[in-house]
């Protein structure tokens, strides 16, 4: 996960309705995250060649206030998978800003410690050009420390979508809390104004504000139901 702080105004049209940016120390932030997909189920039953896949998405954080709560969500500017139907699908039935690219990806553990990552690496062709992420670890898997920006950006377990006609699809992420590793360096090479749009050049051109690898854990992502605003 590459976090990088981003001026509000150029997430505003991005904004499902309903929702609201979401802030961590009165700080925006959007995130670049790389992840796997492993045993994959649609509704409880395998996908035949599509359950094992890499994803990397261009994400920011909404909150949306349910009676005297806040659920705290993620909405996506665009999502890259290797696998045409999942995009096809994604776009189609849930109108979620999936592109299917060539991608691989490879994770490098500690000789003497099998158990925990060295480092990790995504990498995925856009006009005929690689792009990547990657970084590298520093020190042993750590609980997330309560109240942190780590905690911010993993810590948020509902997603919203705007839908074709204007309203929004709400769904829920159930996961454990994440254990994470610090980063030593990270590093991402990509075209931003093809895959995302001038405007998220000046900041996906700097230096991250922060980066870590997440430990993962199984994510059960529940139905989504249209929010009623």
């Amino acid at each position: 996960m590459l976090n990088y702080e981003i001026e509000p105004h150029l997430l505003e049209a991005h904004v499902p309705a309903g929702t609201e940016l979401d802030f961590w120390n009165g700080r925006t932030y959007v995130s670049v995250v790389g992840f796997n997909f492993h045993n994959t189920r649609v509704r409880g039953l395998p996908i035949p060649f599509h359950r094992n896949f890499e994803e990397v998405n261009l994400r920011f954080y909404v909150r949306h206030q349910t009676g005297d709560s806040w659920r705290r969500g993620v909405v996506f500017i665009k999502e890259l998978v290797p696998c045409r139907a999942i995009a096809w699908t994604a776009r189609t039935f849930y109108n979620e800003p999936y592109l299917a690219l060539p991608m691989s990806h490879q994770i490098e553990m500690f000789p003497d410690r099998p158990k925990e990552v060295k480092s990790a690496a995504y990498f995925w062709r856009f006009n005929n050009h690689e792009n990547f992420i990657k970084l590298t670890t520093r020190g042993a898997v750590r609980p997330l420390a309560e109240n942190s920006e780590a905690a911010f950006i993993t810590e948020h377990y509902w997603g919203y979508t705007t839908q074709r006609d204007g309203s929004t699809l709400e769904y829920q992420v159930e996961h454990p809390r994440w254990r994470i590793w610090e980063t030593q360096t990270a590093e991402w090479h990509g075209h931003v104004a093809g895959l995302y749009g001038e405007k998220f050049c000046g900041s996906l051109k700097t230096v991250p504000a922060s980066a870590f690898l997440a430990e993962g854990s199984p994510v059960k992502v529940r139905q989504g139901v249209r929010l009623i605003t």
